[in-house]
């Protein structure tokens, strides 16, 4: 909510990383949604990443919690896909918004015919399904433009800046002070 009142982060997303232990609490739901309504931040700036895995213990129920996020304006990305148990039948009924290209295709994909390959075809799908895309491990220029070649826009990983803490990831964002002579 912070960050919404501030011109370097005002339009900034925040996404958040949802376990499967997390994801199945009957109340997930509404816990999301209480936390979004005591902190007065837009649920239209938060993104969950789910993994594939914990879809499948029980697709209708997943589909109905993410049915339900997505009505209150929230993102789902479906995180490492391609990594786990993808199904073509499953991903149509997901009510998501992005999908994660797993950093296991990205490392290789300026070496190996077979990530490029891959890679081309998730974002590929994703376009075609009207869904963002978005490369994990990015650590190389080169991998960053060939990604872009293939019509991948949003990028995550060491190359773009590694973790940090929120106050030292607000200072890097904040505009250089001049000194007075």
């Amino acid at each position: 909510m912070a960050w919404a009142g501030r011109a370097a982060t005002a339009d900034l997303s925040l996404s958040v990383n949802v376990s499967a232990r997390q994801f199945h609490q009957p109340d997930f739901v509404a816990q999301v949604l209480g936390a979004l309504a005591a902190s007065g931040a837009s649920p239209r700036r938060l993104k969950l990443e789910l993994t594939e895995s914990l879809l499948l213990d029980d697709v209708e129920t997943s589909i109905a919690k993410m049915a339900q996020l997505k009505a209150a304006g929230i993102g789902v990305a479906l995180d490492d896909f391609g990594t786990g148990y993808s199904s073509l039948a499953y991903l149509k009924r997901l009510p998501l918004c992005q999908l994660k290209i797993d950093r296991s295709f990205v490392r290789d994909i300026t070496r190996s015919a077979d990530d490029a390959a891959i890679t081309k075809t998730i974002l590929t799908l994703a376009d075609s399904m009207g869904l963002s895309a978005i490369a994990e491990g990015v650590e190389t220029p080169e991998q960053q433009r060939y990604l872009a070649s293939q019509g991948c826009r949003a990028f995550q990983g060491y190359l773009f800046g590694m973790p940090l803490p929120a106050a030292q990831f607000e200072a890097a964002l904040a505009p250089p002070q001049l000194a007075h002579a």
